[in-house]
């Protein structure tokens, strides 16, 4: 899980605050200042990484019980955030330092070309909160990351998140949020036979020695990361990059997972010419816009998208799915459309993708 530390040895708040601090922390929260530091990429040329500075945010989960209520309020308390807006940030990694500033939402993105590139593989990045960039000093403010930079290869794997492989209900939302609140990273399942499938596809191409790049690209807020990361570890999914959408606040989470779904696709395309070289495989379901997404990106992208696989979890789609799969076929691209990973399996060895 990332890490965000702060040292308060040269600060001791008024006695009002400590008070407000121990009830935050009675309830799973702090009201320090927290640096969040998310996976990020790099290609041959630059590296990307992004995350968030927060003024209120949840302590890290430690244990994970069957209970109703304790799920309830670690769900809630995920979306008890407050950004810190328009602060200064440094970004250090190899000996290098990038200045940067939050958005009104407490977002930061570093997109930057390095004087050495790394070698291939996952490296630490650091982003420190500048000292003076709040009121009262709570000593170095810091947050720990890491950048992939993929070795070189033939395939590339972009996957959406709910309904894909975590079973979440997205098309009905008073179902989507009783999962949310009463259960936890832990107890969610995924479908039956998405690991092996997901596991397969790490080493899918030609004499494949190192893993395919997974990127993980959801209509869940960045609010989530720790939730889906936690999942995915779990049930030793593919290690990869998460693209989330914008956070949401207390009073929006009846609205999470609808975000606008246009954004999906400007983060996708991020990716695919990031990597131009490379061939894509792109799953999703039929439950909300990742037909149609997926059409647009085979449009603007023809040569790289390899394969498209979406899971059938939602009849009343049917006629928009039919025509995305139709528009994607005609531009030659192999499309399986599933109720069962297994049928997915046999589809990725009858296309080669696979040899298990």
């Amino acid at each position: 899980m990332d890490q965000s530390t702060n040292s308060n040895n040269n600060y001791s708040p008024p006695f009002i605050k400590k008070i407000k601090e121990r009830v935050y922390r009675w309830i799973r929260l702090t009201s320090r200042p927290v640096v969040k530091v998310y996976t990020g990429y790099g290609n041959e040329e630059e590296l990307v990484v992004f995350g968030h500075v927060l003024s209120l945010s949840p302590l890290p989960r430690k244990k994970y019980r069957r209970n109703i209520w304790t799920n309830t309020l670690a769900l809630i308390r995920l979306f008890m955030v407050q950004p810190l807006q328009l602060i200064n940030v440094d970004l250090h990694f190899n000996g290098e330092t990038i200045a940067g500033t939050t958005e009104k939402d407490g977002f930061f993105r570093f997109q930057w070309k390095p004087a050495v590139m790394p070698a291939p593989g996952w490296h630490k990045v650091e982003v420190l909160l500048v000292k003076g960039a709040v009121k009262n000093y709570y000593g170095p403010v810091k947050g720990e990351g890491e950048i992939f930079v993929p070795h070189s290869g033939q395939y590339a794997i972009i996957s959406d998140i709910d309904d894909t492989f975590l079973i979440s209900y997205s098309s009905n939302l008073r179902k989507r949020l009783y999962v949310l609140l009463t259960e936890n990273a832990y107890s969610r399942k995924p479908f039956e036979g998405v690991v092996r499938h997901y596991q397969s596809l790490e080493l899918a191409g030609e004499k494949t020695i190192h893993p395919n790049p997974f990127f993980y690209v959801s209509s869940s807020e960045w609010n989530l990361y720790d939730y889906i990361r936690d999942f995915s570890r779990k049930n030793i999914l593919p290690k990869g990059v998460y693209l989330l959408s914008q956070m949401k606040s207390f009073t929006q989470i009846w609205k999470t997972g609808q975000n606008n779904h246009a954004t999906k696709f400007v983060r996708i395309s991020r990716i695919m010419q990031a990597f131009p070289e490379r061939k894509f495989i792109l799953l999703g379901d039929d439950s909300q816009q990742d037909p149609v997404i997926y059409a647009s990106v085979a449009e603007h992208f023809p040569a790289q998208v390899k394969a498209v696989y979406l899971r059938n979890v939602f009849q009343k789609n049917k006629l928009v799915v039919q025509a995305s799969i139709q528009k994607m076929e005609a531009a030659g691209i192999a499309v399986c459309h599933f109720q069962h990973s297994r049928d997915a399996i046999a589809h990725s060895r009858e296309i080669g993708l696979i040899l298990l």
